[in-house]
């Protein structure tokens, strides 16, 4: 077998010994699921996550996934929390604590204290009689039939499998809870996400003297000056009282060029697109976005209640607020 199949063979191994460990997890969402669900969503403090090695990174992104979706939560390394780290628990509070064996011996020296403080624990182990299982209100099963390894010693299927059932608990809380698009941009401002969902029309458009605005008495070729001046393919043409009749753009003009009609003698009214589509400063930037892409346009103008042009933009912008 040459070098790349050799690769390519492993790898698909590895894959399929994975997929099979996270199927086995659905024959798990029992009542015991439904109690760690029920604990996590009436949790007044947080939902302190612990778990060491290869279970800590694991416990990390829990964490923060958790987080991110509506439930409060933070790491806790039991290393630490063995030396003075432990205050960070507090009564209030959900210990997710992360064990393949159940027997971590950081991770169990912690549980007196842990009871102590009648702080419920959540157990993610792959033994029910384990130490941790025993003491645990509640226990998770993330045992695996076999680790992808060849060795069967690194953790790797059974990581997979704890990382699913983490995301499952994640995603269980946030459809109970009615968590929002919205909701998530607030814990993801920084984010291409948080930009998606929190960037309004306001905070990208071109306002005032950069506005493409021509009269709607104003010629073609006026109109072709103000489009170029401008640079955003389009110009928004008003009447007296300065409200939006409509729209003239390079696809217009390609338009007009195949009709042969004389760009210095007529006037813009005549070849505009009336009306034309518009949104409002106050509008999502990703909803505008919708509108474009719908309607096959790649620039909007933005009007008022008055239907007064405010601001204009165009596709580039978008790309380059990230909403693209």
């Amino acid at each position: 077998m040459s070098q790349e199949n050799s690769f390519i063979t492993s790898a698909k191994r590895v894959i399929e010994i994975e997929a099979q460990a996270i199927s086995a997890l659905s024959s798990r969402m029992n009542d015991d699921f439904v109690t760690a669900c029920n604990l996590l969503q009436n949790c007044v403090g947080k939902v302190v996550v612990c778990g060491m090695g290869k279970s800590g990174h694991i416990g990390h992104k829990i964490a923060a996934t958790l987080a991110s979706t509506g439930t409060p939560s933070f790491f806790m390394h039991p290393g630490e929390a063995n030396h003075g780290d432990l205050g960070m628990l507090s009564k209030g509070d959900v210990l997710l604590a992360i064990s393949n064996s159940g027997e971590t011996a950081e991770l169990v020296n912690l549980l007196p204290i842990v009871k102590r403080l009648n702080v419920p624990v959540i157990a993610m182990t792959n033994s029910v009689t384990s130490s941790l299982g025993q003491h645990a209100d509640v226990v998770l099963n993330i045992s695996v039939e076999k680790e992808a390894c060849s060795l069967g010693l690194a953790p790797t299927s059974s990581t997979t499998a704890t990382l699913v059932m983490g995301d499952a608990l994640a995603v269980a809380l946030l459809d109970r809870k009615g968590f929002t698009s919205d909701d998530f941009a607030l814990s993801h401002p920084g984010g291409s996400l948080g930009r998606k969902l929190l960037l309004k029309v306001s905070d990208i458009m071109l306002t005032g003297s950069e506005l493409p605005l021509v009269d709607e008495n104003a010629l073609v070729a006026e109109a072709l000056l103000e489009i170029s001046k401008k640079g955003l393919g389009m110009t928004g043409v008003i009447d007296s009282d300065g409200v939006l009749v409509g729209i003239f753009t390079d696809g217009d003009l390609r338009r007009i060029l195949d009709a042969r009609i004389d760009l210095h003698t007529a006037t813009v009214t005549q070849v505009m697109t009336k009306g034309g589509k518009t949104t409002m400063p106050e509008q999502l930037a990703v909803e505008a976005l919708n509108v474009m892409e719908t309607h096959k346009i790649s620039a909007l103008m933005v009007t008022d209640d008055a239907r007064k042009p405010v601001g204009a933009f165009n596709m580039h912008m978008l790309l380059k607020a990230g909403v693209l």
